[in-house]
This record gives C-alpha cells, structure tokens and sequence, in this order.
C-alpha cells in the first residue's frame, strides 16, 4: 500500500513492515513474517520491480516478527541485512530475554497469534550474517536512512529516519495498536525489555523531523515525532 511518495507499507496494522521506492533502488524497513513475502512480491510487481532492485534490508531490531522473510531475501538475493550491533545476536540466534506479557484481552491477542500463524510466523529463519551499524550511521543505501539508538524494547532496538520519505520508522519503540489488548494510538509496546528504558529513549525520537511515524504494529502515524513521543508518554 502506497502511503506517500517513495512510501509503501506491506501487512497491515497487526503487522507491517516498510518499502522506501526511489530512482537508485528500494530500502526495507524491517521483514514482517515470512508469509509477508508474498505481499512484498506483489507490491513490487505493482512499481515494476523485482527483489533484485532491493539494495538493503535495515532492521529496527531482532525480534521474529520483525525478521520474517530476511534470511530469504539475503540468501536467495544477496540483500544485506542491517542491525544494530546490540541487537546482532538477537537477529542470528533469537535470544532473548522472556518479558511479562502485561495486559491482554482474549480477542485481540487470539487474532495476533492467529495472523501470525497464517504468516507462517511458526517458520521464522534467523539471518546467518548481519551487517552491524551503530548509532548516528547514516547508510549508504536508497534514502539514505539514518540510524537512530532506542533502546529499551531490546538493546539494538533503533529508529530509522528517512527524511526523502518524510518518515521515521520505530519498529517497537512504541505501537499504534497494542497487539494484547487492541487498544489504538501511540502506546508503549507489549513484550519490551525494559519499560523505563522505552520510555526514556523518546526524547530521542521527539527530536526528528518528520510526517510520518511508523510503526511495527498499527497504523502508520501522521504526526510531527514529537506529537506521538508525547502522547505514548501520557498514555503509558
């Protein structure tokens, strides 16, 4: 789905990952679930292009939900995948600490692990090689994208600014849609690490410039980083 110019999201506000389109290649934000895959063909079919016009794959952290289809397309592609370094082993192993659930409905978290498993989500492939980045790294890829260090929902959780794109893509620094409880709006994420990290790791994304905040889970968000760092602070 097209949001803006060089904006595409594939999946939808259970789980989404990003495309930025431009005229030296595409970037991915994030992998989904491996049945994603299918969605990211079509929408490529959609711009007449093909995996092999993809030039990087920057994840905003390890987690299997976010890591679906990237050891296919670094495989079968050649397509780097990018990490940041805290989150490496996270990404190639899938260790990691157990976190409390906290709030749930029965619904709402039903229909995640419900989609998740018609995504093949149960089939995850971890990425045997990863190109750590750090901090503050601008990338050599399509937008240009900027990494910027979050952390709190991991330790290498990041969010990635793309200012062509008008975007910044926070993976689970925050939701728009708590996949437990279904509640909407910007929101702090369910299975984080360490709550008061998130939380304090905002001031960073209050200082970006951008119209779109997007992430991992729910709606895309039309607002100024700022607006939507407030609103997860007033409503954790």
């Amino acid at each position: 789905m097209k949001l803006a110019p060089h904006l595409h999201r594939l999946g939808n506000d259970v789980v989404a990952c990003y495309l930025i389109d431009t005229d030296e290649g595409i970037t991915l934000v994030d992998a989904g679930l491996p049945g994603h895959w299918n969605d990211l063909q079509q929408e490529l079919r959609s711009l007449g292009k093909t995996a092999d016009d993809i030039r990087g794959l920057v994840l905003t952290h390890g987690d299997s939900d976010h890591i679906g289809f990237a050891e296919r397309l670094r495989h079968d592609h050649g397509v780097p995948v990018f990490v940041h370094a805290a989150d490496a082993v996270r990404t190639r192993t899938g260790e990691k600490p157990k976190t409390a659930m906290g709030p749930m409905r029965v619904g709402p978290t039903v229909g995640f692990f419900s989609y998740s498993l018609r995504k093949n989500g149960m089939r995850t492939k971890y990425v045997s090689e990863v190109v750590e980045v750090a901090d503050g790294d601008t990338l050599d890829l399509p937008g240009s994208p900027v990494i910027v260090q979050m952390p709190g929902h991991s330790p290498g959780s990041v969010a990635v600014h793309v200012p062509l794109a008008d975007a910044v893509f926070v993976g689970d620094a925050l939701t728009t849609r708590h996949v437990l409880t279904g509640r909407t709006g910007p929101q702090p994420a369910p299975f984080t690490d360490d709550p008061a990290e998130a939380i304090a790791s905002l001031e960073r994304l209050a200082q970006l410039k951008a119209s779109w905040v997007l992430p991992g889970h729910g709606a895309p968000w039309n607002a100024s980083p700022a607006e939507v760092a407030e609103a997860v602070r007033q409503a954790r």
